[in-house]
């Protein structure tokens, strides 16, 4: 049993304010049903980003300006499909690096590998499985070898403001001065455009949810009933944050056997599952100053709608 999920569940569910963390929709269930959600028309982020992946590798690089052989740390790597257009240059370009893709998925990491060395043979790769705070802290980012850290996809968005800067802060401690922090971050714009992205028609993004009340089930032996609940987001264009929510349709009560706890619920009660909050570029250069980095460039799509912004430690 997986105790600090049982804990952090019961901790979640008997809050006043009901939640649970977005970091456990990634069991291999839910890493599959997020690569159908990256696929919508609606979920421009994973395009966007591709874009400038693609388009921008060269330059991204040439602004690292690193002198020798580096490591590329990618913290959450999924399924690479952005992050393989870099790797692509990097290789075919004949510049030496090493990749150490870091999942909490062994399913994604293994898919992410097979691929990998399907498609660039020559690449060097050293995948990892785990908490990517966790796997972090012990990698080789204190080696004589500079880094430059990867955390793309705009996972910075599922954190609160005091979070995202103590985030940064831990990356910022476990780099050394000159290696450099590749940042996804998605960016405010018209908000039917967040939205439709979020609370989308096909009902994928529900089934994310959703997925992690079944997951629940199944590790705890619980009885959610399914279909006695709804999935509802929503955006707010003044702060930038979307929220997500799993909503209970009736009073009701749910049994997670194998931890001896029962969770009461009333009609229309929330569970806060996920906050994907977009920032100004001038919301990141605040960001970067205070958790001790200068922004090199903003590299941005063709619309404006994201960003990977460079990062360097000061």
């Amino acid at each position: 049993m997986n105790n600090t999920f049982a804990k952090d569940v019961v901790a979640g569910l008997s809050a006043k304010e009901k939640h649970l963390s977005s970091k456990y929709f990634y069991d291999d269930i839910g890493s599959r049903i997020f690569q159908e959600i990256m696929d919508m028309q609606e979920y421009y982020l994973t395009d966007c980003e591709f874009e400038i992946l693609s388009l921008q590798a060269k330059q991204i690089i040439d602004a690292v300006n690193f002198k020798q052989t580096f490591n590329i740390v990618e913290l959450g790597a999924g399924d690479g499909l952005k992050t393989f257009k870099l790797l692509e240059f990097l290789v075919h370009n004949h510049i030496d690096f090493h990749y150490v893709p870091i999942d909490i998925s062994q399913g994604a990491m293994d898919l992410l590998t097979a691929d990998l060395k399907k498609r660039l043979p020559k690449l060097s790769i050293h995948p990892r499985v785990g908490d990517y705070f966790e796997v972090l802290s012990k990698e080789n980012v204190q080696t004589n070898i500079p880094s430059l850290l990867l955390f793309l996809g705009s996972n910075i968005g599922n954190y609160t403001e005091p979070e995202t800067i103590n985030l940064l802060k831990l990356f910022n401690e476990n780099m050394k001065k000159g290696d450099a922090l590749l940042l996804g971050v998605d960016l405010k714009k018209n908000p039917i455009t967040i939205q439709n992205a979020y609370l989308d028609k096909h009902g994928i993004t529900k089934r994310f949810n959703i997925n992690l009340l079944k997951r629940i089930n199944r590790e705890f032996d619980g009885d959610f009933k399914i279909d006695d609940f709804d999935f509802y987001c929503h955006y707010n264009p003044l702060n930038g944050e979307v929220r997500s929510y799993i909503v209970s349709l009736c009073n009701q009560k749910v049994l997670l056997k194998k931890l001896n706890e029962r969770f009461n619920f009333t009609y229309g009660e929330l569970i806060w599952t996920e906050l994907s909050k977009k920032y100004s570029l001038d919301e990141l250069d605040h960001l970067a100053e205070q958790s001790g980095f200068r922004v090199n460039k903003h590299f941005l799509d063709s619309k404006h709608y994201f960003t990977d912004s460079l990062l360097i430690k000061s």
